[in-house]
This record gives C-alpha cells, sequence and structure tokens, in this order.
C-alpha cells in the first residue's frame, strides 16, 4: 500500500522537494537493505570454494533425511526430539544437514511411510508444514541445509514410483526381486516421461516458493537453505547405460537446474550425484554433468562396502585393499571438480558397525578408523584451498532406536538415517557411539578453523 502526500498548500516547494526526496531515498535506500540483508546470507559459489557473509564457509555436514518428518505436529512427528539432535549436531559442530523434501507414496515394504505426495498433485499439508517447522529451528541454529527434490532409489518412492503413477504398472522392489539392474533402468525412464518431467516439475515449484508457515518467509528468501538438489544419486541407467542415455541424463539436469534457477535465482543448485560411480565409471559424463552453468557445484558419494571393494564379514582382512581404493577414489574427484572449476562435497559415506552387526552395542573400531582415514585424505586439499569445500556423512541416527530383532524398519518406529531400504542401524551414527562421535567434532574444529 503506498502512501500519498499532497503538497497542494505548500510555498516552500523547493524545501518540501528536498525532504521527499531524502524520505524516498531514506526508503529506497531501505528497502534495498531489507530485500539485500537476505542475500548476504547466502551460501554462495567464489571460484572453487563456497563463502558465506564474505566468509569462506566449509561443509561440516551429515545426512538427516527425515528432519522434515521429525517437526510436523502430527503423530508423525517428535518436535521434542529434533530439537534435541539439532542441539546435539550443533555442539559437535554440524553446520549443514541434507534433508529429503519429498518422498512419495508407495505401497512397498522398503519405502518410508507417510508419504509428502500422495499422487500427482495431492500433498500432505502437515508433513510439509513440519518442514517448514525444520527450516525454522535450523536458522535459530545458524545452520544450513540442501534439500533434494527426489530420488533415484526406492525408499522414499522416487523416480519409479512417478513412472508407477505416471503407467500404472505395480513398482517393484528390488529387495525382493534383487533386480537392481531392471530397477535402475526403470527409474532413469523418468528423464524421458513426458508425463513424469511435467508433474516432477509442478513438485518442485511447490516446494521452492513455498512460504514457510513457520516464519512466514518464502523459501526463496530463506538463507538457512544452501541448495537446491534434483535428487538423491540420479543416475544415467544401470550398467549398460548407452551414449544415448546419458545425453539424456546430462540433459535433464541442464534443463531442471535452468528451471529452478528461474524460479529461485539466489540459491545454489546441485545434482546429488555419487560420482564417477553415479556416472558408470565415465569420467567425460561426470564432468558434463556438473559443467552446465547452472549446476553450482559437483557432489560424490563413496560406499567402499557397498560397491565390494571389502567385506563386511571380514573387514580386517579385506581392509587394505579396500582402503586403498577408496582413498584414490576420494582424491580422483578432488582432481576432476579442478578440471572443472567448481567445488565439491563429499556429501556421502558410511560404513557398518564391526562384523557387519546392526546392534547398537556392537563396537566400532573398524568405523572409527574409516572415519579417521577420510577425514585425513580431505584435510590435506582442504588446508590448500583446493575445491573440497566439505563433507556431510552417513547419516545421523541420534536418538532413535529399534527393538526389532530382525532390525528392519516398519511404520510407527522411529525415524534414522538407515532408511527403510536397508537395516536400521547398518551406517547411522547414534548418539551413544562416543568414539566415532569424538572423531567427528575433532574434525569439525578444525573445519571451523577455515571459515573465519
Amino acid at each position: 500500500m503506498k502512501k500519498i502526500i499532497y503538497f497542494n498548500k505548500v510555498k516552500n516547494l523547493g524545501i518540501w522537494a528536498a525532504i521527499l526526496g531524502l524520505c524516498f531515498s531514506s526508503s529506497a535506500f531501505a528497502a534495498d537493505a531489507k530485500k539485500a540483508e537476505p542475500q548476504q546470507a547466502f551460501v554462495k559459489v567464489k571460484g572453487t570454494q563456497f563463502e558465506k557473509s564474505g566468509k569462506p564457509y566449509y561443509i561440516a555436514g551429515t545426512n538427516m533425511w527425515y528432519a522434515g518428518y521429525l517437526g510436523a505436529a502430527s503423530k508423525v512427528g517428535n518436535r521434542a526430539r529434533l530439537a534435541k539432535e539439532l542441539d546435539t549436531l550443533k555442539s559437535l559442530g554440524v553446520n549443514n544437514l541434507r534433508v529429503l523434501a519429498v518422498s512419495e507414496k508407495s505401497d512397498i515394504n522398503s519405502v518410508v511411510k507417510p508419504a509428502t505426495t500422495n499422487g500427482f498433485g495431492n500433498y500432505d499439508e502437515e508433513l510439509l508444514k513440519g518442514l517448514d517447522y525444520f527450516m525454522a529451528e535450523v536458522a535459530k541454529r545458524d545452520m544450513t541445509v540442501v534439500l533434494y527434490l527426489n530420488n533415484y532409489w526406492q525408499w522414499s518412492g522416487g523416480m519409479s514410483q512417478y513412472m508407477s503413477w505416471v503407467d500404472g504398472k505395480p513398482m517393484q522392489d528390488p529387495n525382493v526381486t534383487k533386480d537392481w539392474e531392471g530397477f535402475m533402468a526403470r527409474s532413469a525412464s523418468f528423464y524421458q516421461s513426458a508425463k513424469a518431467q511435467e508433474e516432477y516439475r509442478k513438485t518442485i515449484k511447490k516446494i521452492v516458493t513455498r512460504v514457510n508457515t513457520v516464519t512466514g518467509k518464502s523459501y526463496v528468501d530463506d538463507a538457512a537453505i544452501m541448495s537446491w538438489q534434483l535428487a538423491n544419486e540420479p543416475r544415467p541407467g544401470n550398467s549398460k547405460a548407452s551414449d544415448k542415455e546419458k545425453q539424456i541424463y546430462v540433459d535433464w539436469i541442464n534443463g531442471v537446474t535452468a528451471y529452478i534457477k528461474e524460479l529461485d535465482p539466489h540459491h545454489l543448485v546441485s545434482t546429488g550425484s555419487e560420482g564417477l560411480m553415479g556416472s558408470v565409471n565415465d569420467a567425460k559424463l561426470l564432468s558434463d554433468a556438473h559443467s552446465g552453468k547452472h549446476v553450482d557445484y559437483m557432489t560424490y558419494h563413496m560406499w567402499i562396502r557397498n560397491w565390494g571393494w571389502i567385506d563386511k564379514t571380514n573387514l580386517e582382512g579385506t581392509w587394505d585393499a579396500g582402503w586403498a581404493k577408496g582413498h584414490a577414489y576420494l582424491l580422483s574427484h578432488i582432481e576432476l571438480a579442478k578440471k572443472v572449476g567448481k567445488p565439491i562435497v563429499l556429501e556421502e559415506f558410511g560404513l557398518d558397525r564391526d562384523g557387519g552387526a546392526y546392534d547398537i552395542k556392537t563396537t566400532t573400531k573398524i568405523r572409527d578408523r574409516f572415519y579417521q582415514q577420510v577425514f585425513d585424505v580431505l584435510w590435506t586439499p582442504m588446508k590448500k584451498g583446493e575445491p573440497i569445500a566439505g563433507y556431510n556423512f552417513w547419516a545421523w541416527n541420534g536418538a532413535a532406536r529399534t527393538a526389532r530383532p530382525n532390525y528392519w524398519w516398519q511404520e510407527g518406529d522411529d525415524y534414522m538415517g538407515d532408511p527403510p531400504q536397508e537395516e536400521q542401524g547398518m551406517y547411522g551414527i547414534f548418539d551413544s557411539d562416543a568414539s566415532t562421535i569424538a572423531i567427528i567434532k575433532r574434525f569439525n574444529e578444525k573445519i571451523h578453523s577455515l571459515n573465519q
């Protein structure tokens, strides 16, 4: 609403013109300052590094995909636990959380329930309000968030569920069928479906342009959001992905990142890629997928046990050879980031408890060794100012517990970092894992010494 001032009876128009000019210029300055204020706090890219408020911003983070669920006011949520988890992570020096923004309803067992999306255009507003609440709590603690908007894997519905809604065919559960190649091909067909892409963009717009019901602030203006991410671990297809499928994948990345930037030019955008292992070990594909002008930084993940580099039943016996591959994998991506000329974040890595056990009482000696070795590898290039811009470990279980003898999640159980497609306790760090937490905290202190 504009305020209109009349000067019909004012004789000294020069004085009033000067006053009016001063008022308008002051108002304009105040408006510009107000407009610029949140922008100053946004995480930005400067060369091959991040910065925030004009200072370096290295990521010391974790994955907490379920954080928005805890924020819900319904029985799904647990706001007291959310506050406790955030306070604990803050005390460990964690400054960034990677969080699921959207899930899709599916009937298979290894999918989280309930879901944000119960069919195209059918959103669970209570869960979205939970995400709002979480974002408000994060801002209070001066932390930032990476929000991913889809999933290549089945545990949150993801791309395969989109395709099921498009063609009416049941979603397959690769945990049951063991047909991971077929599942991956099905997920990747998402990139070529006009209907799936139309609905995906509608969902992106729904989230990106959302106004937070707790703070009244638009997500577009929320500096607590560091990055929008296209999906969790998108791949071009299965292990036999063709050159055509690779190009479709690159085109999809470039198209969606451009669309997000149209909606929100202030925030960073990333892919969520695993790196080479998510790019059929094709370095050119990985570079091409991250060279577009709307992709602000690179990501990679490392899973030395999932990829068969070590044997969880013989960790000691297979460790040296497996770690050698992991060490090379970590450094190779930093070199790739140098060539692309963008920052890179190791946003997922983890390892089982000793002996591949899930029981919270089981020791974590090998995991602790793994975390320390990963941190040692990252620290040297970080100190040199090379493109490695931080990390997020997978994942934070915190205060969650399971009493199920088979360790599989069922609806109504605590949410934890281990998603429903995996046994609960597989990779997640519990708040009682003192030795691992001490290693994380020490490294975070070193990272924060760079954020000066």
